[in-house]
């Protein structure tokens, strides 16, 4: 696969299309951190109000990831991912205009659900790579696409400065923002017109019923009704936030947790109507068609912990860096990037791991362990390390958390496949839970030291416990290394011109 990785033909060229949707919609999603100054000073925000508007940026997330799922298990990716991307317009450019933080943060709500995009070329990619390749090609996908908020960060400043044509200190933050938002939408269109949802032959595998994750025990549901109460938890949580700010009164944050128990119980009603004849016990499922969902669940687990971590860490790593060794904004900024920047390769290369080590239970239990002691060793960091070996400290831990998410999204599509988008919406909704509660942790924690040390140890100690869970209860997937994808007639795609690898 890696001889052929970089054409432009046939399945890698679906890939390569898909991973830079990807890369776009990270671009969307991340467009506020490099900018959150100057936004700040513009509009004479508090540092609290800021912070308050990076938790609503992956808010909505975790409920657009689910809701995403579904939608893409039932209409395909090729159309979800096309009106996600042209969407991402509309919240940016209502971003751009916002006038005062009530505007902000409603807007950032909206945009959050742009970090749903994830999932969707997690079907796309599975549905053109065989089990033996997924590690790698889903590595790539999410990891080159990951990418994206480094690459927010190094190109909107600029932009926003050559945008202020000479005008002095002011950033155009706005148009930088809105610029997001319509490249996007003009690539969404170009995406529709360009992929198709499977190749040529082969058939887009649907469940009958898209309303709820469909399970194949009854044990397995009530497991999904526990498994899908953080997800609801971690909004209350967020209401909470909104009301210490100001932004929502007492009786209105009463009203928002009403309204968020009610969408708990409209979630599990579509559950119960999907799986409503299996609990009756109507309906029973051979062997060959069943799948565990505790499996899932310890998928999401992992996501937890990993990208949940990734994305609370880059929020306050060149802060850390600032303070603990007393360097410039800029520089801090540019060594704390040093952690995105290796998504380029370690994604990637956990996927790899986990194609040629032939133990994809292996690869996620010894990762995950790299991660915690990673974490765990970055709070003991102290302004009298060497500078370079916190650098190298950083990278080493950022390679095993971004492997580990890697090796997470290399097992989700092998579990079901006609259930792979709600799966992957489960799972990835689990990373935004992760990234809230630690950013919510880390909001209380006291300044400096103390606070950094108590932060990455918590991480450290939940990472420790995940991996202990996956070395004896996550199972290896049924044909994890197979040629075809399970219930997949072989399909001779070479001989179809438009798609030809040649």
């Amino acid at each position: 696969m890696l001889t052929k990785l970089w054409s432009f033909r046939g399945r890698y060229r679906i890939l390569h299309l898909t991973w830079f949707a990807f890369f776009l919609s990270f671009v969307v999603w991340f467009n506020l951190a490099p900018l959150a100054t100057a936004l700040k000073e513009d509009l004479g925000l508090e540092t609290s109000q800021i912070r308050t508007i990076a938790i609503c940026n992956v808010a909505l997330t975790v409920p657009a990831r689910i809701i995403i799922g579904m939608l893409l298990d039932k209409y395909g990716p090729r159309i979800t991912y096309s009106l996600l991307l042209m969407y991402a317009a509309i919240p940016c450019i209502g971003f751009a205009l916002a006038q005062n933080f009530s505007h902000l943060v409603i807007s950032r709500l909206a945009l959050s659900i742009v970090g749903g995009g994830f999932v969707i070329g997690i079907r796309m990619v599975a549905e053109w790579f065989p089990p033996k390749e997924i590690g790698l090609a889903e590595g790539i996908y999410g990891g080159w696409g990951n990418f994206g908020s480094a690459g927010a960060a190094f190109t909107l400043p600029t932009i926003a400065a050559w945008l202020t044509f000479g005008s002095g200190d002011v950033l155009n933050w706005r148009v930088s923002i809105a610029l997001t938002g319509i490249i996007a939408a003009l690539y969404g269109v170009f995406y529709f017109f360009n992929v198709l949802d499977t190749p040529p032959g082969k058939t887009y595998q649907k469940p009958k019923c898209a309303r709820g994750l469909e399970v194949t025990t009854p044990k397995d549901f009530l497991f999904l009704v526990l498994m899908n109460i953080p997800l609801t938890g971690v909004l209350c949580l967020l209401g909470w936030r909104l009301s210490k700010v100001g932004f929502l009164s007492t009786s209105q944050l009463y009203i928002v947790w009403l309204v968020l128990l009610g969408l708990y119980a409209f979630q599990t009603y579509n559950c119960w109507i999907t799986n409503k004849e299996l609990i009756a016990q109507e309906k029973h499922y051979p062997p060959s068609d069943r799948y565990k969902f505790s499996q899932v669940a310890i998928l999401e687990l992992t996501y937890f912990v990993n990208f949940g971590s990734e994305l609370a860490v880059v929020s306050m790593l060149p802060a850390f860096f600032e303070n603990t060794f007393g360097l410039s904004k800029t520089m801090a900024g540019m060594i704390a990037a040093s952690y995105a920047f290796m998504n380029l390769v370690s994604r990637p290369g956990g996927g790899l791991i986990s194609d040629k080590l032939g133990s994809r239970k292996l690869t996620m239990t010894v990762l995950t362990v790299g991660m915690a002691i990673g974490y765990l060793t970055m709070g003991n960091v102290k302004g009298s390390w060497w500078l370079p070996a916190a650098v190298l400290l950083t990278m080493l831990c950022s390679f095993f958390v971004q492997a580990a998410e890697g090796s997470t999204f290399a097992i989700v599509p092998l579990i079901k496949r006609r259930v792979t988008g709600q799966i992957a919406g489960n799972v990835g909704a689990y990373g935004n839970v992760g990234a809230v509660l630690y950013l919510t942790l880390y909001s209380f924690l006291p300044e400096g030291a103390i606070g950094d040390k108590i932060f990455f140890e918590v991480i450290g100690v939940t990472s420790m416990i995940v991996a202990f869970i996956c070395a004896f209860f996550l199972k290896e997937p049924e044909g994890s290394f197979a040629e075809h994808h399970e219930g997949e007639e072989e399909v001779q795609i070479e001989s179809h011109t438009l798609f030809a690898e040649e």
